[in-house]
């Protein structure tokens, strides 16, 4: 008796296994491991009623001859042409070689070096100058001490600002950085730190220590002057 054959028909998304879907395959692997089509996919987000999303990515591929360059010149109008992509999903599509685009051509940004408290207090002038509020920033830095990202974490009063260690390390983590900075202004311009200033200081950079994150300086910061935590000691 001959074996029994079994159809082969196109498998939908949620049948496959989960570490082949182009999102979950996204999250657990990083978007360096999707194909094009793959990465085409999620930016479709589905397919249609016989065809699974990344079948529509790899016909609309082969269709401009395999080649992003090619994608990246179709109208929101030309991608429409294809069946299951309507004008939500073409905009987005389009958006997305734009983006591309003009990533290629951004100019070269160096990047900030953190080796000092004066380093410091002078890449947060622009944020800090002339404000009538405190307000508390973090700088992020990379384990050279590059700088990832400056952050506002929080604002209050002309006196006091109160700062969730929760969040503020949530945002560490977030950007992977290594080591930070914190700052927060005296709209008084007294660069003295108070009571509140040096306790919380402290507070965050024992719980720096126990996620392996460094407080590596609290600045103080006022429009004319600063203080600093680590060129005075305290930390």
């Amino acid at each position: 008796m001959a074996a029994e054959m079994y159809a082969t028909v196109p498998l939908k998304i949620q049948d496959w296994a989960p570490e082949d879907r182009p999102r979950e395959k996204l999250l657990q692997k990083g978007a360096a491991a999707l194909t094009d089509a793959e990465l085409l996919a999620v930016l479709i987000g589905s397919g249609t009623r016989n065809t699974s999303v990344v079948m529509l990515a790899q016909h609309i591929l082969k269709m401009n001859g395999n080649s992003l360059q090619e994608l990246a010149k179709r109208s929101v109008q030309e991608l429409q042409r294809f069946r299951g992509i309507g004008a939500a999903k073409a905009i987005a599509i389009v958006c997305a070689m734009e983006l591309t685009r003009r990533r290629t051509h951004e100019p070269f940004r160096k990047k900030e070096l953190v080796n000092s408290s004066f380093k410091a207090y002078k890449l947060l002038q622009p944020d800090l100058t002339d404000k009538s509020i405190e307000e508390f920033w973090i700088l992020l830095l990379n384990r050279a001490n590059y700088l990832i990202k400056k952050i506002k974490v929080s604002s209050g009063g002309t006196s006091r600002t109160i700062v969730d260690a929760k969040f503020l390390f949530r945002l560490v983590l977030d950007h992977q950085a290594v080591s930070i900075i914190l700052a927060h202004n005296h709209p008084s311009g007294n660069t003295v730190p108070s009571t509140a200033d040096i306790e919380l200081t402290s507070s965050l950079d024992k719980a720096g220590k126990l996620l392996d994150i460094a407080v590596l300086d609290h600045i103080i910061f006022t429009d004319r002057n600063y203080f600093s935590f680590s060129d005075e000691g305290m930390l």
